[in-house]
């Protein structure tokens, strides 16, 4: 079983009989776990610490050491590390008062390899959303996380350039997709920089009408009306590249000549320009002025979307949840199954603003809701086949009454390709077995 598209689940094979751990390791290889075997207790309790990032299979009756003492000792490090008990019919009472001290399960010798594979893939899905959930939680409550969040390259980069570009009065063009964070960026820079103390002026430029653009020009009549208001601080014209063709015109000589005409005369304004636009072209966007874009591009800057920054989702969403629960006063909820699978596997369309959305639901108890698929993920035939693969799956587990063997031979698929697609589709076997 795989818990990420590239890691597989670890497990912790702790048996003395060299045959039967070899035979036992195969099984859980071909299953697509990574096995690492320990002939007895104590070298697994040396290797083993309490973020073990999988499950662990101990033999019950082994010299020196017994499973049931490695689990105890096990259980004090990480009461929610599954440990599988692997027991011999004397075995069974004991192994019984081991599940009510927290266990995760106990098979009888000989075991069937269904019976294993099953048990481990419960424990490992478990295993996987506890230390989601304790990673979440430990992101939401980091007091010195930065604010434009991220770890991916670009991120990192342009978080570096905040304080550099915050004192350099150049005019910054910003380019990203709705939703990715261009407004919190060009903020960050504006009041880190020595314009801080002066106004931040945004002009929402997308098919401004006429009535509202003479105003930023000519004033009516009050104390520094219109782009007056920005001088010595920062004016902010996002989506210029939407702005009606007479709004271009109009801000071409006051970038120019950073001054406004006031009855022939002109009144100088120390102003930084950022403007931002959602497509990014290698030069000016199809519907800006030549002329315009090139006063107001000194320097490009690009935010990627969340779908070519996956690994930026988990400490975006931990925040905005921690952040909605504070404000809510509730506590963070765990991560489910769901909410786990739509984290690793929606494209996110509506980038960061989506992110945060989901995140707000789901602080509120209600993240089995999940975002609406764009229309072309909707229609795509990769999610038609996904969806019809997982219906399957599903109804074959059921019809076979929760018995995995029979539901494989129904499917006809080879047993490392049915886990394979349990996995990725986020199929809880657990529970299926249950309704069987």
């Amino acid at each position: 079983m795989t818990t990420t598209s590239s890691t597989p689940t670890r497990i912790a094979l702790v048996e003395d009989d060299e045959h039967l751990a070899r035979s036992t390791a195969q099984l859980l290889r071909l299953a697509d776990f990574e096995v690492e075997h320990f002939p007895a207790a104590a070298p697994a309790l040396a290797a083993i610490s309490a973020d073990w990032p999988g499950v662990v299979v101990t033999d019950v009756r082994m010299p020196h050491v017994s499973g049931i003492d490695l689990f105890r000792q096990l259980h004090e490090r990480d009461p929610e590390l599954p440990v599988i008990l692997v027991t011999g019919h004397g075995d069974i009472e004991m192994a019984v008062q081991m599940l009510k001290a927290g266990a995760w399960d106990f098979l009888t010798k000989p075991f069937a390899p269904d019976a294993l594979i099953a048990a481990v893939n419960r424990a490992a899905t478990a295993r996987a959303l506890t230390l989601e959930n304790r990673r979440l939680r430990s992101l939401a409550q980091a007091e010195d996380a930065p604010v434009f969040l991220g770890e991916s390259p670009a991120i990192r980069r342009l978080r570096e350039m905040i304080p550099v570009l915050a004192n350099a009065d150049i005019d910054l063009f910003i380019e990203g997709e709705t939703g990715t964070g261009k407004d919190l960026l060009a903020r960050l820079i504006h009041r880190s920089g020595k314009r801080a103390r002066q106004r931040f002026l945004p002009i929402a430029c997308a098919g401004m009408p006429e009535t509202l653009a003479e105003p930023l020009f000519t004033g009516s009549g009050h104390a520094e009306p219109g782009l007056a208001a920005s001088h010595r601080g920062t004016l902010y014209l996002d989506d210029i590249d939407r702005a009606p063709a007479p709004l271009q015109e109009r801000l071409l000589p006051f970038v120019e000549q950073r001054a406004l005409r006031r009855r022939d005369e002109a009144m100088p304004i120390d102003v930084r320009v950022i403007s931002t636009s959602q497509t990014a072209a290698e030069g000016p966007p199809p519907t800006l002025l030549p002329p315009l874009f090139y006063r107001l591009a000194a320097m490009r800057l690009s935010v990627p979307p969340l779908r070519e920054r996956r690994e930026d989702i988990a400490p975006l969403f931990a925040r905005f949840a921690g952040d909605a629960a504070s404000r809510s006063g509730r506590d963070l909820p765990p991560v489910t199954a769901t909410v786990r699978t739509m984290l690793e596997r929606h494209d996110w369309p509506g980038n960061v603003r989506e992110l945060a959305n989901f995140a707000e639901q789901f602080a509120l108890g209600l993240g089995e809701s999940s975002p609406s698929p764009s229309p072309s993920i909707a229609k795509g035939l990769t999610e038609r086949v996904d969806a019809f693969e997982r219906e399957e799956i599903i109804a074959a587990v059921l019809a076979a009454n929760g018995e995995i063997g029979a539901a494989i031979r129904a499917l006809d698929l080879p047993r490392k390709t049915f886990y394979y697609k349990v996995n990725k589709h986020g199929i809880d076997l657990g529970a299926l077995r249950q309704k069987g």
